[in-house]
Formats: C-alpha cells, structure tokens, sequence
C-alpha cells in the first residue's frame, strides 16, 4: 500500500502510468475486449490487468494520476454502441461522471466506431482489462501533461 496511491494501481499499471509520454494512449477494456491479442500489438507490448472491478473503478484510480492531454479533443473517448453511435449506456454514462471528477470540469468523452477504436488501441501504449462484465465497457485515455509549480 502506498499513501494517496489507489491500491487498484499494481506495479506493472504504475510502471506504466509513470513510463507513457505525453501524447501516449492507454486503453480501459472490458472482459469481452480482445484484450491480450491487441496488447501485445501495444507498445508495452503485454496485457495489464485490474481485475475484480468495474470500468469506472479503474478509470477512477488511474485518473487520481493520470493527466488527460488538453491539446487534443479526443483525450478521452468510448467505443461506440454498434448501429447505435449515439446511445450512452450506463457503463459509459458512469465513466463519464468519474472523467469530469477528475477533470473537475465537463470533459468530453468521444465517441470512436468499434473497429477504429481497436485500431486505435493497437496503437496505444498499454491496455489494461478490467472485471467489466457490461458490454461497451471500452475507453481510451490520452495522457497529457503536468505543468511544473508556480513560483
């Protein structure tokens, strides 16, 4: 256990955390995401894992330190429902709600088709599979970056 640490953040998902540049992806997948196929496409190059929670759970303890990339509109994106892109389930609609707390603002959470979201995550850094058991369960995050201390 570490203080102010999520103990959801193991130490291959905070080696991780710590080791992606600004611009990198990460990926929150669902237990039905062909997860470890396209991790190992990833740049990590193998599958992380959180499991036993939800999507919501997981995005929570990485976005208590991960900074979302404010230069880009889609920093934070779902993957779409298919034949229905504009249908928010509430899997997504709770992810969303921990996006703006940790934001502390309103922040958008995209919409991305299934099949460019999985070539998105190819590209990613890192995927991490959660316990997700809900369909749609899928999110990207783009890291951004801390701007050092006001004197």
């Amino acid at each position: 256990m570490l203080k102010g640490i999520s103990p959801l953040l193991n130490a291959e998902v905070l080696f991780a955390l710590r080791a992606m540049g600004h611009g990198d992806d990460l990926i929150i997948a669902d237990t039905n995401f062909p997860s470890d196929s396209i991790a190992r496409q990833t740049r990590l190059g193998k599958l992380l894992r959180i499991d036993n929670v939800t999507a919501a759970e997981a995005a929570a303890a990485v976005l208590s330190v991960y900074p979302l990339d404010t230069f880009v509109d889609d920093a934070a994106a779902r993957m779409e429902v298919v034949g229905k892109p504009d249908e928010i389930l509430p899997v997504q609609q709770e992810v969303q709600q921990v996006v703006d707390a940790a934001e502390g603002r309103s922040w958008p959470l995209i919409g991305v088709e299934r099949y460019a979201f999985y070539e998105r995550a190819k590209k990613a850094y890192c995927v991490i599979q959660t316990g997700e058991r809900r369909f749609y369960g899928c999110f990207a995050f783009r890291k951004g970056v801390i701007p050092p201390e006001r004197d």
